[in-house]
């Protein structure tokens, strides 16, 4: 078995195609700067969610601190929730889907590219529309879960809620569109050759996770126009006193919610799937299985939803059967641990920042697990729902799986999106920093559920068992902000002055590895013909990739015009198709105040816009 890695050029190449300026950032439809938007966009969240967090935990850190108010910290807890679930992780990892997979498959775009832009603009949008309120003191307060009734006009009368409930209805179009695009992509643009079992893992965790969304999102999407016609139309779906259901929100939300939590974790797994190999210097261990079992998680998680509903009441025999299916949940994650466990087996590893972060993902999330296995018996998840041994549980998978996973990903792909290399110094400080941090944070609240710790409280009295708890917690944080604040000098630094990558310089195996960093526009001069799983350790590399001297011209790349190959118009209107459905949703929170003529005029004009908009755009010549 044979490894490719280029030596390093002194300059990037580059094809002259990309224009620069705001203007060509606003009109482009390439998947590589829409993935760069989303990284961008979902790094400041990122931020953002990390500040909210930080005030928690200053308020938190002893018994009866006064920085914040009841209602301030009921819409900072809430925020944080929807910012780091809805905000930041989804897409980052949406930023590797559109950046990876069109390059994972030997395809030069995407299927829709328009429709990419446009699920990029509608989610930024989104984020705005949840965002912004909590400069005004309006910011959604009801928790990332949005419990009906407590989020119904008669106990939430603000506009807090408004903002949440259509906020989340804009983000679920964006997530809706990319799931449909890379669907079709995946399923119809693949190179010749790279068949199924064939197709890296991070692409196989990416296909699965958009069956997910485009199955899991109707139901959230359902749950929330129901809650938004009770709140501006007065309808009684969610009303007690009218005769509603109280627990068909809880039903609704978490048949949503818990494949939400693969949607999540999945890009990750397959970003370790790919960093894994690579500095082990050996294929995945079991890939088939790796596979498979990514496949069942999917399936499976639609079977579990009512584990987070085990103190309603719902039965024995109900109980019964969400606590199998959320103990057989474990066995395909399991798998997982024990295939990346076995690929690192005998292997030459080279531990690099981008792995030490996957193999740190393979240890914090094993505590997660484990955890999540004893919520999966009724008994036990009766003492500890609504403790902060859940919010334990849950950080452990999501920060210690997700996001673990998405950094090993950025050391990891930050070459080939830039062409040039993060500090390996820094990016080991970083890694420490926040990977103790983590632990610091988050271990305590284990303890402090035990003793007895609710959930969503901004205060608490002094001698109670929790005070130390809940110091260690804060001071975890501390590391945390350290080490994203060293992680973020790096990523700007690098992004102009790293050192120069070339085309592999981890000695990759897939196929993305063998076109030149940063990837030009078109990225395949040659559609490559794949004959194996890891095509550039099994078949040399010109098998792949036709001859330079083909694809330059003058010592620089040629371009797409030069080489005959016909590339998608950038184009205005998917932002403006974007900005129209936005406001026309946002019309509705006239009706809150009480202005019906208002709302039906900016709701039907904005309609119109975007009628317009899109008629323009089914018109207008692609290419």
């Amino acid at each position: 078995m044979t490894t490719m890695a280029a030596p390093a050029p002194a300059t990037l190449p580059t094809t002259g195609e990309y224009k620069t300026g705001i203007w060509s950032w606003l009109t482009t439809v390439d998947h590589k700067r829409i993935g760069i938007l989303y990284l961008v966009t979902a790094l400041f969240f990122f931020v953002w969610g990390g500040l909210e967090a930080a005030i928690i935990r200053a308020q938190l850190a002893g018994p009866n601190m006064g920085l914040v108010t009841a209602q301030q910290y009921n819409q900072l807890f809430t925020m944080h929730g929807t910012t780091m679930v809805f905000l930041v992780i989804m897409p980052l990892s949406s930023a590797f889907f559109n950046f990876l997979i069109p390059l994972q498959i030997g395809a030069r775009d995407v299927a829709f590219p328009r429709l990419n832009a446009f699920s990029y603009w509608v989610f930024l949008a989104g984020g705005i529309v949840v965002t912004l309120p909590i400069l005004f003191g309006m910011a959604p307060d009801g928790g990332w879960f949005g419990y009906a009734p407590l989020t119904t006009k008669a106990y939430s009368s603000g506009y807090n809620i408004d903002y949440w409930v259509l906020g989340l209805q804009i983000l679920g179009v964006a997530s809706l569109a990319a799931a449909f695009n890379f669907i079709t992509t995946i399923i119809n643009m693949r190179a010749p050759g790279m068949v199924l079992m064939r197709m890296p893992v991070f692409t196989w965790m990416s296909f699965v996770v958009q069956f997910l969304v485009i199955l899991a999102f109707p139901v959230i999407t359902a749950a929330l126009v129901f809650l938004l016609f009770d709140r501006f139309f007065g309808t009684n779906f969610y009303t007690v006193a009218a005769g509603a259901d109280p627990l068909l929100w809880q039903h609704l939300f978490w048949v949503f919610g818990h494949p939400e939590v693969y949607i999540l974790i999945l890009p990750a797994f397959g970003l370790v799937s790919e960093v894994l190999p690579t500095f082990s210097r050996k294929p995945l261990f079991g890939y088939p299985v790796i596979v498979y079992s990514g496949i069942l998680i999917g399936a499976l998680g639609f079977g579990v939803w009512a584990h987070h509903m085990f103190s309603v009441g719902m039965g024995p025999i109900a109980d019964s059967v969400f606590s199998v299916t959320t103990m057989l949940i474990a066995i395909p994650t399991g798998v997982k641990i024990l295939n990346w466990v076995s690929t690192m087996w005998g292997g030459q590893i080279r531990f690099t920042t981008s792995m030490m972060f996957a193999i740190a993902l393979v240890a914090m999330f094993t505590v997660g697990g484990i955890s999540g296995i004893m919520h999966s018996s009724a008994p036990a998840d009766l003492q500890q729902t609504d403790s902060y041994f859940v919010v334990a549980h849950f950080h452990y998978v999501l920060v210690g799986g997700a996001v673990l996973g998405i950094m090993a990903g950025v050391y990891y792909y930050f070459p080939k999106l830039t062409g040039r290399m993060l500090d390996e110094t820094l990016g080991k400080w970083h890694f420490w920093t926040f990977v103790i941090g983590t632990n610091l944070t988050f271990f305590p609240m284990h303890m402090s559920g035990l003793y007895g710790m609710p959930r969503r409280i901004y205060t608490y009295d002094a001698g109670q068992g929790w005070e130390m708890y809940n110091l260690l917690s804060s001071i975890g944080v501390i590391f945390q902000a350290i080490g994203m604040t060293i992680f973020f000098v790096n990523f700007i630094r690098s992004w102009k002055k790293g050192a120069i990558a070339g085309n592999n310089p981890w000695g990759a195996p897939t196929l993305e590895w063998a076109i030149p960093s940063p990837v030009p526009d078109y990225n395949f001069a040659h559609i490559p013909v794949v004959t194996s799983r890891y095509p550039l350790w099994d078949q040399k590399a010109g098998d792949l990739v036709k001859s330079e001297a083909e694809t330059t011209t003058g010592g620089r790349l040629k371009t797409a015009a030069e080489l005959g190959i016909p590339m998608p118009f950038p184009t205005i209107l998917p932002l403006v198709a974007a900005v129209f459905m936005t406001a026309m949703l946002c019309g509705l929170l006239f009706i809150h105040a009480g202005n019906l003529p208002l709302a039906l005029g900016i709701m039907i004009t904005c309609g119109l816009g975007l009628a317009f908009t899109l008629i323009k755009w089914l018109t207008s010549p692609l290419e």
